[in-house]
């Protein structure tokens, strides 16, 4: 999986820079991202501050642990009642 190169705490930086009025092209050269990067960041993490961005990574990992759970107990019973039905 891709690592992330800035935190949650540099995008918050960055999109605080933005609302103070630094124009768009200007942040994303300094930064060294593209325009609909900032863009992206502002729908995902625009109003936030840094411990409900950190709060938000937190609900997302754990989504993930429980989807990859779920998918992993479907495929077990899918098995169990494939193997079942053989028997009979």
């Amino acid at each position: 999986m891709k690592r992330a190169r800035f935190t949650e705490e540099q995008i918050i930086g960055v999109l605080k820079e933005h609302e103070a009025g630094a124009k768009t092209a200007d942040l994303a050269r300094e930064h060294g991202v593209s325009e609909a990067t900032l863009y992206n960041w502002k729908s995902k993490y625009g109003g936030m501050d840094v411990s409900e961005a950190k709060r938000l990574k937190q609900l997302e990992d754990e989504n993930a642990k429980l989807k990859k759970l779920l998918a992993e107990q479907m495929l077990d019973a899918a098995a169990l009642r494939e193997l079942l039905a053989k028997k009979w």
